[in-house]
């Protein structure tokens, strides 16, 4: 492979792309359970998604180096600025270009579903500069949680329901609470393992703010919440048993927690972020084909 491509790719942090996967098949599901699903919608929907991820993550790439919080000791996965691999000015680019085609090519959602859609995709773009960027940014004031938790969660999974079937829909809200929660888990797992490297660039994660500990309850909890949900699509939604998928690998659930509470070198959770990520990708794809059959 080119050089070049490869740091691109690595640089857009293909590892956390379930995160914009994964929010957009259940709500595609859910679309489909109703009879009102878009093919059409859905992968515009799906290509906007991933445009917007990997334009938080170049922003990501650009904003922690300009604010001085990617440096040598870094036990993350390498960060292209950072390294010297790709120039400042090109990366902002980049992240310009990125979100600018998600933009463009998310007027066809603006066009299907209105004024709605608009705002929905305005603050998913900009909130995706301010997780690093801006006067204020919310990964460096411990409310990178509460934004990943809703734009990739509650606003992601209702917003894909609502461009396949033009209204809102309950069961969408509780299943994107599920999503949102495995969605969060993938930033505890690197706030986890940034709790020093934050500390010393003043980042104050939720990590530096209360500690190992309460990440490591946060990543339980999310989990709890996740298979919270589909019992309760099986026993207050009236969706069939199918529905229940999820707990095929809810051994994987308990491993994965296991090793959050157990692992002692920071550097081995780079491997648990990738499996966190796959996890809400198999659980997602469960759950949406349960979801169909159902």
């Amino acid at each position: 492979m080119n050089p070049k491509l490869k740091t691109w790719i690595e640089a857009a942090r293909p590892q956390t792309l379930p995160a914009a996967f994964t929010p957009v098949i259940v709500g595609a599901g859910i679309a489909w359970h109703d009879s009102a699903f878009s093919a059409a919608s859905t992968s515009v929907a799906l290509i906007c998604a991933f445009l917007i991820q990997i334009g938080t993550n170049f922003a990501n790439d650009y904003y922690d180096f300009i604010k001085g919080a990617d440096t040598h000791e870094r036990i993350g996965f390498q960060r292209a600025t950072a390294a010297g691999l790709i120039a400042p000015k090109t990366m902002r680019n980049a992240t310009i270009l990125t979100m600018g085609l998600a933009f463009l090519i998310g007027q066809y959602l603006v066009w299907i579903g209105g004024w709605q859609v608009l705002i929905i995709g305005l603050f998913s773009l900009l909130f995706g500069i301010l997780y690093t960027g801006g006067p204020y940014p919310l990964g460096y004031n411990g409310l990178g949680d509460v934004f990943v938790f809703i734009f990739f969660g509650i606003v992601a999974v209702m917003g894909t329901y609502y461009i396949n079937a033009l209204e809102w829909s309950e069961s969408s809200f509780w299943a994107s609470l599920a999503v949102g929660g495995l969605c969060t888990n993938i930033l505890v797992i690197n706030n986890l393992r940034d709790v020093e490297q934050d500390t010393k660039a003043g980042k104050r994660t939720l990590g530096v703010l209360f500690g190992d500990t309460t990440l490591k309850a946060e990543y339980t909890l999310m989990l709890l919440l996740a298979y919270a949900i589909p019992p309760h699509f099986y026993f207050k939604l009236d969706y069939g048993p199918w529905v229940l998928l999820p707990f095929l690998i809810l051994p994987l659930a308990f491993i994965h927690s296991i090793k959050v509470w157990k692992e002692t070198e920071k550097v081995n959770l780079n491997k648990v972020l990738e499996q966190t990520a796959k996890f809400m990708a198999l659980f997602g794809i469960l759950f949406s084909a349960g979801i169909v059959l159902s």
